[in-house]
């Protein structure tokens, strides 16, 4: 059907002439334009809302007096911190009312390169779930680590020809775009059409004046209010964050109000899937977002129209005429329990169960499921010389900033080892790209292990090794483990293996169900909480602790670095 017979077919039916495909009846709609609840019948044709009001149509849903609201939007997140395959990832979220999503794919970039968005294109491609691209920008995120691909502005200027692929994804190297460096600006110049996403933790004044003049016009990275307002007072699109490691609504949830609410939006950025599974994708937020005072009805705006607005979304985001058909039926506005999803003028998830197939096609290329080319390691790797003074990562809770400490280290035999006592653990570092056999190795306070080490393949951004640990026996086993099954995570104590969970995609994903991926996970978490760690998500915490653009200090497979100045201690 062209368009011109299309629009016909539409305009009659909204009409009143011509019968809907489906009626949605009985529902409470949610109108964000006018921030009420109206009381309406819902005509579709074929994937569009032709209009509100009193319709007749072929099929009809009784709503039975539940909220009808659009389809959630993510307006960010990486797909590969919840470890499933694009496929399983749909299936859970579907049955949270999420119907879009905006995912950074520099994860498996930074692994694979142009190859693995390329995957993630084709994964995503029939899915009910829309999900639109942003060509990574910082691939790899710095040069003080070794890393498996670079992503250059010709790449880039290749990726945005692409239908699916929208805007330039977060800009995490403000330092160069502030201080005018080339090829950062060309990849924004580039983009300068399309949306460009920012990533600028705790920059202010002229320096924050400099990035967004140059570009990245929204931020997730803002933790405190005064962040919050600042970036919103200088034009700045607000994300924000509610992941599994970084939640900061709380914090910021006082930042909206009337003017500012139509530059706010909710993502979340990393997202384990025991907690996908558990509590909800975007849903949770609005739960969340309610629970601290919001307006439901501000709060649902936040997840879906604005975020369709920021991103050019057209006819996406709102139940109007001419909007697309994504829609959920939710039973009320505070736990946002969702019991039926429309995607597309369809109906695909209705009370528990699915109605659709999911594509299960696509699988990873060759190169992306043997990712981890690295050097087995020994204790002799891991030796840290004595000396007065280490340079230690300060985890601070529920937060990805870190403090840099300078502390009293504890010397055995001319090394420095970890103490228990004080919690300070040896963290090493693995390069999994290159087989170089580069280690770095620095200290971490606050992740609370008594015995044994936890080890990781997901390591942002580059996704090298990460281990920490209360001994180097235990730290080798963890991390010789991950190279033998090409990625995942890994406990050991006493010179054995404890539980682990293979990350076959990239190092970063499985292809098991959902569900046995979040047991795997849990039952992995309950064996560090054995071993002492009180830290809530101890795996994405350490995945953090190598991440070079993030303050104060972190720790790479070459060695610890100072990142606000960008330079390697040790």
């Amino acid at each position: 059907m062209d368009k011109v017979a299309f629009l016909k077919r539409l305009t009659a039916i909204a009409r009143g002439d011509t019968p809907a495909d489906m009626v949605i009846k009985n529902g409470l709609i949610v109108d964000l334009f006018n921030g009420r609840i109206i009381r309406a019948d819902v005509a579709i044709y074929k994937d569009t809302i032709a209009g509100i009001g009193s319709y007749r149509g072929k099929k009809s849903i009784d709503a039975q007096r539940c909220y009808l609201l659009p389809g959630f939007i993510d307006g960010h997140l990486h797909l590969e911190s919840t470890m499933l395959s694009p496929s399983e990832f749909t299936k859970v979220s579907l049955a949270h009312g999420t119907t879009a999503v905006v995912i950074d794919p520099h994860e498996v970039a930074n692994v694979a390169g142009i190859a693995g968005i390329k995957y993630i294109l084709k994964a995503t491609e029939l899915l009910p779930i829309d999900f639109f691209i942003m060509a990574p920008s910082c691939v790899p995120a710095s040069d003080l680590e070794t890393f498996g691909h670079r992503i250059t502005a010709s790449d880039i200027k290749r990726l945005l020809k692409i239908k699916r692929v929208i805007g330039l994804a977060e800009v995490m190297d403000f330092p160069d775009v502030v201080n005018g460096k080339d090829e950062m600006l060309k990849k924004i110049a580039i983009s300068e059409n399309m949306v460009v996403d920012g990533h600028a933790p705790l920059l202010s004044g002229k320096g924050l004046s400099a990035y967004i003049a140059a570009g990245p016009a929204s931020d997730h990275e803002a933790t405190n209010i005064s962040e919050g307002r600042e970036k919103l007072g200088l034009g700045m699109h607000l994300m924000m964050r509610e992941g599994s490691i970084a939640k900061d609504l709380k914090n910021l949830a006082a930042l909206v109000n009337k003017h500012s609410l139509s530059n706010i939006s909710f993502v979340s950025d990393d997202l384990l899937p025991t907690e996908l599974i558990r509590d909800g994708h975007i849903n949770r937020i609005l739960r969340k977002a309610v629970s601290l005072g919001l307006d439901p009805i501000m709060a649902v705006r936040m997840a879906t129209l604005n975020t369709a607005r920021y991103f050019a979304l057209k006819k996406t985001g709102a139940i109007a005429p001419g909007y697309k058909a994504d829609m959920v039926l939710a039973g009320d506005l505070k736990r946002f329990k969702i019991n039926t999803v429309i995607k597309n003028g369809r109906v695909v998830y209705e009370d528990g169960g699915y109605k659709i197939n999911f594509n299960k096609k696509a699988p990873p290329p060759f190169n992306i499921v043997n990712s981890v080319k690295a050097k087995a390691v020994d204790e002799a790797n891991l030796l840290v010389k004595a000396k007065k003074k280490i340079d230690a990562i300060g985890l601070i809770p529920n937060e990805i900033l870190t403090k840099w400490l300078k502390l009293k280290p504890l010397i055995v035999k001319d090394s420095v080892i970890s103490d228990t006592k004080r919690d300070i653990l040896k963290i090493a570092v693995v390069d999994r790209h290159r087989a170089s056999g580069n280690v770095g190795c620095g200290f971490a306070k606050g992740m609370g292990l008594k015995k044994g080490a936890i080890a990781t393949s997901i390591a942002h951004d580059s996704h090298n090794i990460i281990s920490v640990g209360t001994n180097d026996r235990d730290m080798v086993i963890a991390i010789n483990r991950i190279i033998a099954m090409q990625g995942g995570l890994v406990i050991a104590e006493n010179g054995k293996v404890l539980g682990e969970l293979p990350l076959p995609i990239a190092g970063l994903m499985s292809r098991a169900k959902a569900e046995d991926v979040a047991k795997a996970l849990s039952k992995l978490e309950d064996i560090a909480r054995r071993l002492g760690t009180k830290v809530r998500d101890p795996f994405i915490t350490l995945s953090f602790l190598s991440l070079p653009v993030i303050p104060e200090l972190r720790v790479t497979d070459l060695g610890v670095v100072d990142v606000k100045s960008g330079r390697i201690l040790s």
